[in-house]
């Protein structure tokens, strides 16, 4: 939980206790002829269930039944005492019914917006991240200055696989590459689809490991038959801007791409 949750929860609760307060007083010394004064209390449950959950909205709830009847026994001008364990029972099924509702609600909105975000910043194939993490991640790092590589890899017969076994073998060949640079990556790093056939990288690791890094990624894909061509620059040495060192890399994926074209045409015509 961020700083900022922390805080803002720590807000309402002491809102909520103000209104705990605020609301018993005022029963002790307004109250009177069922005026009504108590259903205030749903002010602070409603507060403390909003940044809980079921159970401690229904505890809430019990709060202030129990700041209720302190409030019956205190208040001059409320005499009607003897029917007190009516009134409290009373207060109690509803004041913990609607804390608990309240919580359980805002416990499901929390979810439903946490799941939300994370498919919002996930990409819905592989379950890498999606090119909207990779550029805020890459900014975020260029920003802090300390040295880290960047690395572009395309599969280079992606159509092949599409064309020969279909579009489900041509995801299940993504789902494969993803598997494997999550396998040769450590957490640390950023490891994102940023294009139809393209990931990316982004390691706290020398341009040397990298390219270790790659042949490793590239032998475990071999008996897969899926073969990829990379592209790599280093901050700072070849740029601290986001988008030239992008645009270095992706040149050199480029490259390479066009290398291995040409060597596979070489190998074709020398079999010929």
């Amino acid at each position: 939980m961020s700083a900022a949750l922390v805080n803002n929860r720590r807000l309402v609760l002491a809102l909520a206790a103000a209104a705990y307060a605020s609301v018993l007083a005022a029963f002790i010394v307004f109250e009177h002829g069922g005026l009504g004064l108590a259903h205030f209390f749903y002010v602070p449950i409603c507060l403390v269930a909003l940044v809980s959950d079921a159970f401690w909205g229904a505890v809430a709830g019990a709060l202030a039944t129990g700041l209720y009847a302190v409030g019956v026994v205190v208040a001059p001008q409320v005499n009607d005492t003897h029917a007190l364990p009516e009134w409290t029972g009373i207060r109690l099924v509803t004041f913990a019914l609607v804390g608990a509702l309240v919580g359980w609600y805002a416990t499901s909105n929390r979810t439903l917006i946490a799941r939300l975000r994370e498919h919002a910043l996930q990409d819905f194939l592989t379950g890498l991240g999606n090119a909207r993490v990779f550029d805020e991640t890459l900014a975020r790092r260029c920003a802090n200055g300390h040295p880290f590589t960047l690395v572009l890899a395309d599969m280079d017969d992606l159509k092949r696989v599409n064309d020969a076994h279909g579009h489900e073998a041509g995801n299940d060949a993504l789902r494969r590459v993803a598997e494997v640079l999550l396998e040769h990556t450590s957490s640390r790093d950023c490891v994102a689809r940023v294009g139809g056939d393209e990931f990316a990288i982004l390691a706290a690791s020398t341009l040397e490991e990298a390219a270790v890094m790659c042949t490793r990624i590239a032998h475990t894909l071999a008996p897969d038959e899926l073969h990829l061509s990379f592209g790599t620059t280093a901050f700072p040495q070849d740029g601290t801007a986001a988008v030239e060192l992008f645009r270095k890399a992706d040149d050199r994926l480029f490259t390479a791409k066009l290398l291995s074209r040409n060597r596979k045409t070489v190998l074709y015509a020398t079999k010929s």
